[in-house]
């Protein structure tokens, strides 16, 4: 691929710097747009071009990072569509409703600009280390124009299918997630109440078949009961419910993650929202209480 294609992302947060300094040290003239200056001062320091206005982009291929949809339709009316001209890539990397990101495609459509979908999974980690899953929803040609660059972001980076198939892989995904560090929450509660141990126990899970990538990277927070936000709480829900419209829309029964969504809707409740998706185990011991 010619290495001077432009880029640009828009969202420069935890997952959106980290994003666009890969892209910027990977060789792609790499523009960076956010609402606020500090974040437009920290991607000036690594390389990034930062204009300003959103009608100042100029790129062949736009990433999207802002948490949801009506974001990205916000700042398309800003002056972000202004800029899109036909032929040009506008890559969601956001997690959002796999039944809108295929309306949305269609409309963009008619616009000549050609969106696809690519939600992530990996965390701050995976984005700072070029090491997320990318979860691609687009047409052959397009995954194909595309798959060198997303492989400069990715370890694995998979075509799943038309747009609308990336995030509804996310969306199944963060189910395994949730129940994921659902179960460790209960298991840990009822560790802790009978005396045990919690980082014994957390030992031997990590040993055996109870072991998972969800457990190795929240082991330090579970074992601490300290939830500074790496996946917000509130995220994640959101991300449930968008599991849950798309498993409606084709008839598809839930029962598991319906309980875990009622869990995480109750953590966010409580005001535990801005926390580590982890702290589900708060919610868990507050039942017991």
């Amino acid at each position: 691929m010619n290495q001077k294609i432009k880029v640009a992302v828009i969202g420069l947060g935890a997952m959106g710097l980290p994003i666009a300094a890969n892209l910027a040290r990977a060789g792609y003239p790499t523009q960076g747009w956010n609402r606020s200056e500090s974040a437009r001062e920290a991607a000036s320091r690594v390389g990034i071009s930062t204009p300003a206005n959103l009608n100042e982009i100029d790129a062949r291929i736009v990433f999207v990072t802002l948490p949801d949809l009506p974001q990205l339709i916000e700042v398309l009316g800003n002056g972000l569509q202004e800029a899109l001209k036909p032929g040009d890539y506008l890559v969601v990397m956001s997690t959002v409703s796999p039944v809108e990101i295929t309306k949305f495609a269609a409309s963009m459509k008619e616009h000549g600009v050609i969106v696809v979908d690519a939600p992530l999974s990996g965390g701050e980690v995976g984005a700072a280390q070029a090491t997320l899953s990318i979860m691609v929803g687009a047409d052959k040609s397009s995954f194909e124009f595309l798959q060198p660059i997303l492989a400069t972001l990715g370890k694995t980076v998979v075509l799943l299918g038309d747009v609308g198939s990336g995030q509804l892989t996310k969306a199944a995904n963060q189910i395994v997630v949730a129940i994921n560090l659902a179960a460790i929450g209960e298991a840990i509660t009822l560790a802790r109440r009978a005396g045990l141990d919690a980082s014994k126990v957390l030992e031997i899970f990590s040993g055996g078949l109870a072991n998972s990538a969800v457990l190795q990277l929240r082991r330090p927070k579970i074992e601490a009961m300290d939830f500074p936000a790496g996946g917000k709480s509130k995220f994640l829900l959101k991300d449930l419910y968008f599991a849950l419209d798309a498993a409606k829309s084709d008839g598809t029964d839930l029962p598991v993650t319906e309980l875990v969504t009622q869990l995480y809707a109750k953590l966010i409740e409580n005001g535990d929202g801005e926390l580590d998706h982890s702290a589900i185990i708060r919610e868990i011991e507050r039942l017991s209480n």
